[in-house]
């Protein structure tokens, strides 16, 4: 039986415009992302909320997807909703909107039988929330967080009581520059090791992503696409190929986390190719392995 991994996280509406077409009305959020990239690899299990807006072929695609949904709160009002623009540089954005709706009252409800879930993904909420999660939870083999800017500098003992908890903790460049104060890669992952997580994920955008373990690095580029359509939700694809194949294992160690960061690459570059979850929809075992295969090539001498 496949081990199971619960993310908890925003399950949104994106309208998002880039140099290569538009989207209204996109499913979009941390959650939905994950989830669908993980489904790849194992059985998910969602806790989020959404408004009465949101459409039952959604709900449909994820459990057709292997995605449990019953976590999944349906609420008086609407769905969060995001607009952005991207420029001709599609690494550059301009938010628009950020209509936080339903999301704004979100507090994690887990079931029953989801308290005993194996592997846990924190995506990007309130750190409190965060906290809350974990204490609803019975001892999880693995857990993985989340985080942004905005926390780290409004609710900084939250998030660093958060961080202390978790085995694996995901960041970018400048978020681990305003976390540890530090410039120097090395330097900044030294301090975050010393809060807690003993795995460090730095993620670089197209410049690829560095996994952290006991000062031992592993490097992954991004996996290299002809047409970047929409980068939305990239990252939360990579921490679902990640967890997913983590999880499908069942082994947590510095070898199969080098090979979960290779899947979260390939799963990050799939959903770029496409607006919204499309590029994940009617993915198949087949391309993903073509792609972990290519990708190994590029890095084995």
């Amino acid at each position: 039986m496949k081990n199971f991994v619960l993310v908890i996280g925003s399950v949104a509406f994106d309208d998002v415009k880039t140099p290569f077409g538009e989207r209204r009305n996109a499913l979009g959020g941390s959650a939905v992302f994950f989830s669908m990239a993980a489904s790849h690899f194992t059985n998910v299990r969602i806790v989020g909320v959404a408004g009465k807006d949101y459409p039952e072929d959604a709900i449909k695609m994820l459990c057709d997807h292997n995605v449990d949904t019953h976590g999944l709160e349906i609420a008086e009002g609407k769905t969060f909703r995001w607009g952005g623009v991207y420029h001709e540089d599609i690494n550059i954005r301009d938010t628009l909107y950020t209509h936080l709706n339903v999301f704004a009252d979100f507090k994690p409800i887990i079931p029953p039988d989801y308290q005993q879930s194996p592997f846990l993904f924190l995506g990007n909420i309130q750190p409190s929330l965060q906290l809350d999660v974990l204490n609803q939870l019975q001892k999880p083999r693995f857990t993985a967080l989340d985080t942004m800017n905005l926390w780290i500098e409004s609710t900084p003992d939250d998030l660093s009581k958060v961080i202390e908890k978790v085995d694996l903790l995901l960041i970018n460049d400048s978020e681990l520059n305003l976390l540890t104060g530090e410039l120097n890669l090395l330097k900044g992952l030294d301090k975050v090791h010393e809060m807690g997580p003993k795995y460090v994920i730095i993620k670089k955008g197209e410049h690829g992503a560095y996994l952290s373990y006991q000062r031992s690095l592993f490097f992954v580029p991004a996996y290299p696409v002809y047409q970047p359509t929409d980068p939305t939700g990239a990252g939360d694809g990579f921490a679902g190929g990640f967890m997913g194949y983590l999880a499908a294992c069942g082994n947590v160690s510095f070898r199969t986390m080098k090979k979960a960061l290779i899947y979260g690459s390939i799963m990050g570059s799939f959903v770029v190719e496409d607006f919204s979850v499309d590029g994940l929809i009617d993915l198949t075992k087949n391309q993903i392995e073509s792609r972990y295969k290519t990708l190994r090539q590029m890095v084995t001498l």
